[in-house]
Formats: structure tokens, sequence, C-alpha cells
């Protein structure tokens, strides 16, 4: 474990069992992301490429509730939500449990975060607002980081990445996922209706009263989350926001006698649910898209995708190296003696990989502009390829160091199932 004033000090034991489970399956849902991409772009470009478009516009629904969307909005708004139940759940855990839940320890990764997410958005403004014809109505977009698509690319090459950058990572992409929700909700929402939104924050308190009466019926939340759900998207604000609101308002502390506390219980359920189906499904409605009448230069060259690029290739880094940097300067922080600040930068190249909620801002932001939209996305997929072949080059350097860190953090001689690194003596 870490001292109380070490930055990437290696987590507890259950904080790292839990860690690893819960990258296991993103680790997988990314595999399947890049697959259901790399169809959704082969087929938008293949000569069958109108019946794809076809697809994502066919518009199925609920007509005595008003709610006819086309299959690509119904990924976006509905698929997407369940991946962002999975964000509140991560997101309370780490506040009441894991890297973000002390103050001293949280705020160097916290800050790491925060200057990942606004140094994109400004190389975005900025490169928006000097050049000719550009928009600025897409500064969220490079703000995201993918933590399926980033950790994709873990398997390949960093698989002896330690577990406390995995566990920077994780919490840089948790912090940015909060971020892109309160820039969905403030910014990307309209025509916001204020009876809705009472009635899907009645859903939220009635399930928040639910959890503290400790009723566990699924019968009785699943179809209070669908109408807050639907409460939600009604009310003009983006429907995933319900997603994430019901996922925080979870419990993540056990009551004595219980094995596991809700929040597992769902996440367990639930997560493999999102990473594998929802997210890939998701990816295959948004990344499709059709290059054959403007052609890769036109779609790259314009002031979006080259905000785009530049926020989520070079912002990323420099953010996350200066947010941690500066921040462990004014707390005294120190480093690990097992990672370097060059690591830290390895992990801010990684955070460029931008795809699921960086498309998702893309759709909102572009929607009534089709040449921008595609000009965006194909600037989110190049950025993310790109970041994750400058994160493979930085991790290849490293290797030979985190493979000796990844033994001994591993090494178990005495076979009881507990790394001897988390039974030596802590230092006080």
């Amino acid at each position: 474990m870490s001292s109380a004033n070490e930055f990437l000090g290696r987590p507890s034991f259950g904080q790292a069992r839990w860690l690893r489970e819960q990258l296991r399956d993103e680790t997988f849902g990314g595999i399947l992301l890049l697959i259901a991409a790399a169809i959704a772009l082969v087929w938008a470009n293949s000569p069958w490429g109108d019946s794809y478009t076809a697809l994502v516009e066919y518009v199925i629904g609920i007509p005595a509730l008003h709610l006819e969307l086309p299959l690509g909005v119904w990924a976006a708004d509905g698929l997407l939500a369940v991946f962002f139940f999975v964000v509140g759940l991560e997101l309370k855990h780490e506040l009441v449990l894991g890297s973000l839940s002390k103050v001293r320890e949280a705020v160097v990764p916290a800050a790491a975060a925060i200057g990942g997410m606004l140094i994109p958005a400004a190389i975005f403004l900025i490169v928006n607002t000097t050049m000719p014809e550009g928009s600025t109505d897409g500064w969220g977009i490079p703000m995201a980081t993918d933590i399926a698509f980033a950790l994709a690319v873990l398997a390949v090459v960093g698989r002896r990445l330690p577990v406390a950058l995995r566990a920077f990572l994780l919490t840089l992409a948790v912090v940015d996922d909060l971020g892109a929700i309160a820039v969905i909700a403030i910014f990307y929402s309209d025509k916001f209706v204020l009876g809705w939104f009472l009635a899907a924050i009645a859903t939220f308190v009635v399930y928040a009263l639910l959890m503290r009466w400790r009723v566990t019926s699924p019968f009785i939340y699943v179809p209070l989350v669908l109408l807050g759900w639907y409460f939600t998207h009604e009310s003009g604000i983006h429907a995933t926001i319900a997603g994430v609101v019901f996922g925080f308002l979870t419990r993540v502390r056990p009551d004595p006698g219980e094995s596991t506390a809700p929040a597992d219980r769902l996440t367990h359920l639930i997560h493999p649910i999102s990473a594998g189906i929802c997210v890939p499904i998701f990816a295959f409605f948004a990344a499709g898209v059709d290059l054959r009448s403007f052609g890769f230069v036109d779609a790259i060259t314009s002031p979006v995708a080259i905000g785009v690029l530049l926020g989520l290739v070079l912002g990323k880094p420099i953010g996350v190296f200066l947010g941690a940097w500066l921040t462990a300067r004014f707390t005294r922080a120190s480093l690990s003696p097992d990672i370097s600040w060059r690591d830290v930068t390895t992990v801010g190249v990684l955070a460029g990989v931008g795809f699921t909620v960086a498309l998702l801002i893309t759709e909102l932001a572009y929607k009534g502009d089709m040449a921008l939209l595609d000009s965006a996305k194909v600037a989110v997929l190049t950025a993310s390829v790109l970041a994750a072949v400058f994160a493979t080059i930085f991790i290849r350097a490293r290797n030979r160091h985190y493979a000796a860190v990844s033994a001994k953090e591993e090494a178990d001689e005495d076979g009881d199932g507990i790394p001897d690194v988390y039974q030596e003596p802590q230092p006080r």
C-alpha cells in the first residue's frame, strides 16, 4: 500500500483485486468495440454502404409514448445509459472506497484528470477560433478517455503495466466520464421541460430511499429505473444522465453479515453486458463514417478534425502530466519508487484514446451538420489510433521495468493466495 503523501503507490490488496476484475471486463469489451467499429467502417464504405445508413436511421419505438427513435439514437440514448450506469457505480466506488476516497491521495490523480480535460478542450477552441470555417461547438469532444479501447491496447502490449498505473488510468477515465456527463447535461441537452425533469428527480429520490431501506427486489428497481430513463429523456436532458445518477445512488458499503454490497452485485451482473454488448453496439452504429463522397484527407484537414486530433493526441498527455506534476509539487506528494514521471506521461498518451464518449459528444455537437459530424468522427477514430500507437511505443520502451515491477507485485512464495508485497510491514 502507498503512504499518505505518495502518488501512484500500490493500492490495497482488496482494491487491486476489484480493479483487476473491472479491467478484465473492459479489456474484453474493448476488443469487441474495435471489431464492431471496423465492421461499421468497412460496411459504410462498401458498395452496400447505403444499407448501413438505412439501418442506422431505421425508426423503431413505442408510438403511444412518443418514443420513436432511429436505431442509432437508441444505441446512444438507451444502450449507453447502461454504460453510464456502470460509470456511476465505478465513480461511487472510487469516491467511497477507492483512489478518490481520501483527499490527500485523490488530489493529484484528480488534478491530472482535470488537466487532461481542460487542455484538450482549450486546444480545440484555439484551433477553431483562429482557423477559417472553424466551429467551437465540439469543444467537449477531446475531453473524453475510452477505458475499454485503452485496455484493449494494454491487453496486446502492456500486460505487465503495474497495478498503480492501471488504477491511475481507471481514475482518469472515471473522472473524465464525470466531466463528460456534466458537459453533456449542461451544454449538449436541449428543449428542457421542467415537469419531466421533476418527475425524473422523483424517481432518483425513490431509488435512494429504497437503497436506504435495504429493498432488494428487482421487480421494484427495474421499472423505476426505466421510468427514470424515460422521464430524463423527455425532460430534454440526455437520457444517459439517468444511468449515471442511478449508479451513483447505489450503496457500495456492505452491511454487517452481507457478503457483497448492491453496487458490487450489480457491477458483477451488468458490467459484462455493458462492456460486451452495449458499448460495441453503440460503436457499430456510431463509427460507420461514409468517406466515399468527400475522402479521408478532406475530412481530417477541417478545423474541427484538427482540433480533435491535437486535443486528444497532444492535449491529453500534456494536460495529464501538467495537472499531476504541478499538483504534486504544490502538495509535496512524492512518486512511488517504482514509477517515474515518464510513466505518468505514458498513461496520459494512452488516455488520448477517446472513443465511445467522444463519439457520443460528436453526435450531440454536430447532429445538424453532417459534414462536420463525419469530419469529427474521422478525427476521433484517427486520434484514438494514433494515441494507441504512440502509447505502444512508450510502453515498449519501459516493458522490461514494468515486467520487473509486475513480478514483484505477483510473487507469492508462501502460496497463500495473497502476493507477498501486501504482507510486508508498511511504513508509518
